[in-house]
């Protein structure tokens, strides 16, 4: 993209974020459109903000290049927002249900949007080998400099179950997959769940948190983006897609995801194990 178009890109989007923040929706959607024909990379998450806004379908899952472009620009600071800004704990969380259903050690955990590291930190002596992988690749630099992964990669979470091969061209699999904090970067899914059953040894453990709106809001959908711009599933659609592929739902608990502006965000702690 030249300089030119750069320049024509950003004032679309700060324009449009202008007119929304003073209530002109009608004007924001011409302003987002424009930068979205600009970048149709979407690297400033345009058809997010357009479906929270009710002015587009809700996507299938947040473009990828916004997705990197966030969080590498917010890598240094990442767990000074997310653990102390946010009071973002679900890792923990997840190892105290893991402890009180009375799952592992293990010997292989996947850990999928894995960030600085903090689902490996809550899981340190509980798994002989940990994989970490995550769309950011300054994010995996910083995991990389904790030391608390065997293997690290640079990757779209969903595009690594489906694809990813061992140097020998086999295809690993694993006894615990985790995914904290991913399914509100998703929307649809299938591809995720169906991408760990297939990774899964036998008898093994997938375990997400989600994010959840009042019933009101979601509108009988499957899943949809709310105003804070991530994605929201329905507890019956996690159900029946996870019933789909072959797993037996062990725990799905309410909890509280994060905080936004002081207020605390509802979610689901799931955790399935594969039947066969």
């Amino acid at each position: 993209m030249s300089d030119t178009d750069e320049d024509a890109l950003a004032e679309a989007y700060n324009r449009g974020l202008e007119l929304e923040k003073s209530g002109d929706l009608d004007g924001a959607e011409t302003a987002y459109l424009e930068a979205l024909k600009l970048d149709p990379s979407d690297t400033g998450g345009v058809s997010i903000r357009l479906a929270a806004l009710g002015r587009a379908p809700s996507p299938d899952a947040m473009p990828e290049a916004y997705v990197a472009t966030l969080f590498d620009q917010h890598a240094d600071v990442f767990d000074e927002i997310l653990v102390d800004q946010l009071g973002y704990c679900v890792p923990l969380l997840l190892r105290e249900r893991v402890r009180t259903l009375e799952l592992g050690p293990f010997e292989r955990l996947l850990d999928l949007g894995c960030g600085t590291g903090l689902t490996s930190v809550a899981f340190h002596g509980h798994a002989t080998h940990m994989t970490g992988v995550d769309l950011s690749e300054r994010i995996v630099e910083l995991a990389f400099d904790r030391e608390v992964y065997d293997d690290l990669y640079v990757g779209e979470a969903v595009s690594f179950l489906e694809e990813f091969e061992d140097e020998d061209d086999s295809r690993p699999t694993w006894d615990f997959i985790a995914a904290t904090d991913v399914f509100p970067y998703l929307g649809a899914i299938e591809r995720m769940v169906k991408g760990a059953a297939d990774r899964l040894s036998s008898k093994g453990y997938f375990a997400f948190s989600t994010e959840t709106l009042p019933d009101e809001q979601m509108d009988g959908k499957d899943y949809r983006v709310g105003a804070k711009q991530r994605f929201a599933q329905s507890g019956g659609y996690l159900r029946r897609v996870l019933g789909a592929e072959g797993f037996d739902i062990l725990s799905l608990e309410p909890i509280t995801v994060r905080l936004e502006d002081g207020v605390p965000v509802p979610g689901h702690m799931v955790v399935a194990q594969k039947q066969v």
